[in-house]
């Protein structure tokens, strides 16, 4: 029958040659399914398990109904993270905070004196009134993001880009910066206690000797080809025990507390994925402010 003109119009579903509606996403798929929120038929393809009957993809992703957030239906990174519109945010800050600090310590030897990691200082028989020991903690953070030559920025800075741009897309922002804060208080804390009390130490080389170990427990849960990371490793390891001047125990401690947190990241349960992605970074945590209270207890 034709509709009067000006009389109100109904869309129309679209149907097949059977009488079935059709997909509204997929004409001329029959399909006897309808989203429960919205009530459009949906094919097999499009329809998504809700906790009763099935949606269409625009009311899951809108999260209409579902009982959740919207964020609760967005992608997630391969450790369960969101997926950010810009992956590399975390990393570009991390950046411009060294570049800042050097800055600094370039204009003022003040600044270095006052943030570098060193347990106790005068050394004795001098008595001491700097230092981790004295009560100076923030020394362990401040440390990370201090440098003084050219040539230690810059290739802590590259270490930083090359690992750090590709394990923040892959882990997420919250996770990453987990990983770069503690590895990097790792590599303080190791060196706190391991050092001459009176040896200052600088540099983001823990945090990024993390970010390396990281990469290849990363690596080996996707089955990439090792070769590359192993490579780089062994190269840089060389490196720390043959040249002079650098602050091994970072490294070191860095690198550890990097696998260690990375592989709770990477092969958590997804059932149980945020209590043990908590609970490794806590026990790195844990086991970091055990080291420095026993250091500082054998030196005061």
């Amino acid at each position: 029958m034709d509709q009067a003109p000006g009389s109100p119009q109904e869309p129309q579903e679209p149907q097949a040659e059977h009488g079935l509606p059709s997909c509204y996403r997929h004409p001329g798929r029959e399909t006897g399914i309808r989203c429960a929120r919205c009530e459009r038929p949906i094919c097999t393809d499009c329809m998504v398990s809700a906790s009763v009957g099935f949606q269409c993809p625009e009311c899951v992703r809108t999260g209409s109904g579902t009982g959740h957030g919207p964020t609760a239906n967005q992608p997630r990174t391969l450790a369960g993270g969101a997926v950010a519109a810009h992956p590399h945010l975390v990393t570009k800050i991390l950046l411009v905070i060294n570049i800042a600090v050097f800055i600094a310590a370039a204009a003022s030897d003040r600044v270095v004196n006052e943030l570098a990691l060193i347990a106790q200082w005068p050394p004795a028989p001098f008595v001491p009134v700097d230092g981790v020991a004295e009560g100076q903690w923030y020394r362990l953070f401040t440390s990370m993001f201090l440098h003084q030559q050219v040539w230690h920025i810059a290739f802590n800075m590259l270490g930083l880009w090359w690992l750090g741009g590709p394990l923040e897309q892959a882990l997420g922002r919250v996770r990453y910066l987990a990983l770069y804060l503690l590895s990097g208080l790792a590599g303080s804390a190791f060196t706190y206690l391991i050092a001459s009390p009176n040896q200052a130490s600088l540099g983001a080389s823990g945090a990024i000797f993390g970010l390396l170990g990281a990469t290849a427990v990363l690596m080996r849960r996707l089955n990439y080809d090792m070769r590359p990371v192993i490579a780089l490793l062994a190269l840089n390891l060389l490196f720390t025990f043959t040249w002079s001047g650098i602050a091994w125990e970072a490294h070191v401690g860095g690198l550890i507390a990097g696998i260690a947190i990375a592989f709770g990241l990477v092969h958590a349960p997804r059932e149980r994925r945020n209590l043990v992605q908590f609970g490794t970074c806590a026990a790195v945590f844990l086991a970091i402010a055990v080291t420095v209270l026993v250091r500082t207890a054998s030196l005061t």
